[in-house]
């Protein structure tokens, strides 16, 4: 297929600041073309938030550049450079190898965000056989688990459209293809730093670490060593991310360093999942064979993942290698202890306490031990317990219900009330509070697969909708669509994610 021509009649302009990077960062290519592409879906409301014609990109030329088939005037389309550690293993050579960066709009709020086109064919940087392109099935994934995680209030790249190619790719069978447009604070990521670090470039890391500052850590710019501080911000984002991932249940499930945003957004929706029955050793990706990205393993690979981003910038700390190792352990070091704080303080919203005090995490910890012990859905858990009270009620059975032994619930409860009643809270604000930061709805994995089941075999969007309904507002009750937050039956479990690519 040909190289998509460019046209004046387009409803984007775009710069492309990653440009004025050395060449070596990228390779100037644009999205080959597609025969039959249909819009699917157009995310109006983000579309808006970045200052768009939402009725001119869902007209036929929006809906050219959407697909790749036509570039805008003045954009100049590339694929990102970028290496990374892959299951703790060194691969020095990735980059984008089905994706291409059209460019940059102006949010709104004056916030700078790239416009990523996935699944738009083959680049410089695709591997071995591979097409560049994108099944269906992970564009509608991303497209529905990003902006669920959005609604979440989780720093998150966005979906801004998504479209069906027209055209067959060949993965395990022949499947609808298509491309997904894809919104984020960046697509710099921790792989990008080792891409040119490892092969001892240090001008690019240089140059590199000076865009990132520039575009998203202007508040280090001041700093008396930037380098050093670029690395804390980094880690504190990160920290709270993480933490973040852990409250609502999330498994990334493929935490690889070229999978780790430096602007501290969750990016590349792969074989990710939401926990249905919690358990801290959760895995749902079918890559992931060893449980190195489980649940409970995120923290600690985040921090390994930071370290790989530190070795990065040592060089630009201090040619003496004792002073940049010392500094990049002050900055490195506090990371877990912010994101426990993080996690905790959470933990207690979520469990409706208003006040910190000795005990309450080891009342969180317990109720998550007997969880995990009792197979109890995790959102469900918290949710239904914003509608207990004080004292037990008839209540209570919409959350015993949902463990194997519920007297292991009524024990835990006893405790729970018993710290409340050291509060001076009311019953409904703690309620409005719990149900605040608890979300009825989640992307559940049976759901966002019957919905991708629907949408490629039936031509079936009415799932699709249904779910975006209740994840925009994932806190509210949405009468008519309590099915949508039940866990799976047990025919309805999914035991596998998979990546895709």
């Amino acid at each position: 297929m040909s190289q998509a021509e460019t046209t004046a009649a387009e409803p984007l302009a775009l710069d492309n600041s990653y440009l004025r990077l050395p060449e070596a960062c990228y390779a100037r290519v644009g999205p080959t073309e597609v025969s039959q592409p249909q819009l699917l879906r157009l995310n109006a409301d983000l579309a808006e938030e970045l200052g768009l014609d939402a009725e001119a990109l869902a007209a036929p030329e929006g809906l050219e550049v959407l697909a790749g088939n036509r570039v805008p005037e003045g954009a100049e389309p590339l694929a990102l450079a970028y290496a990374g550690h892959q299951f703790g293993n060194f691969v020095p050579q990735l980059g984008d190898g089905r994706a291409v960066l059209l460019g940059e709009v102006v949010d709104r709020d004056g916030v700078r965000r790239d416009l990523q086109l996935k699944g738009s064919g083959r680049t410089p940087f695709s591997r071995g056989g591979s097409d560049g392109r994108s099944s269906l099935g992970p564009v509608i994934r991303e497209y529905l688990v990003s902006e669920g995680m959005a609604a979440l209030g989780i720093p998150t790249t966005r979906a801004l459209a998504m479209v069906a190619t027209g055209d067959p790719v060949l993965r395990q069978q022949v499947e609808p293809g298509g491309v997904l447009t894809r919104v984020a604070a960046s697509h710099v990521r921790v792989g990008t730093f080792e891409y040119f670090f490892r092969r001892g470039d240090l001008d690019t890391v240089r140059a590199l670490a000076d865009y990132v500052i520039e575009r998203h850590y202007p508040e280090v710019a001041e700093a008396e060593q930037p380098y050093k501080a670029l690395m804390g911000a980094v880690a504190d984002r990160t920290a709270d991310l993480v933490a973040d991932w852990l409250l609502v249940g999330f498994i990334h499930g493929v935490m690889n360093t070229d999978n780790v945003s430096i602007a501290g957004e969750t990016i590349d929706y792969g074989p990710c999942a939401f926990m249905d029955d919690y358990h801290p050793a959760t895995v749902y990706s079918s890559i992931d064979r060893h449980g190195r990205y489980a649940y409970d393993q995120q923290p600690k690979i985040a921090q390994w993942n930071l370290a790989r981003f530190a070795e990065a910038l040592l060089p630009l700390i201090s040619d003496d290698p004792d002073t940049a190792v010392a500094a990049a352990h002050e900055m490195l070091d506090p990371f877990q202890d912010r994101l426990n704080a993080r996690y905790h303080a959470g933990l207690r919203r979520k469990m409706g306490l208003m006040e910190e005090r000795d005990g309450d995490e080891d009342l969180a910890l317990d109720l998550l031990a007997r969880m995990a012990v009792q197979r109890a859905d995790f959102t469900l858990t918290f949710r239904r317990l914003a509608d207990l009270g004080r004292e037990p009620s008839e209540n209570d059975e919409a959350v015993r219900e949902l463990f194997a032994d519920p007297a292991d619930f009524d024990a835990w409860a006893r405790s729970w009330r018993d710290r409340l009643a050291a509060e001076d809270s009311g019953d409904e604000a703690r309620r409005a509070a719990m149900r605040a930061v608890n979300p009825a709805y989640i992307p559940r994995n049976h759901r966002v697969e019957e919905a991708i089941a629907a949408a490629m075999h039936e031509g079936d969007l009415r799932p699709i909708d249904d779910l975006l309904t209740v994840l925009a507002d994932p806190y509210a009750d949405h009468p008519g669509y309590e099915h949508l937050a039940r866990p799976p039956r047990p025919e309805e479990v999914v035991e596998q994610t998979f990546c895709g690519t």
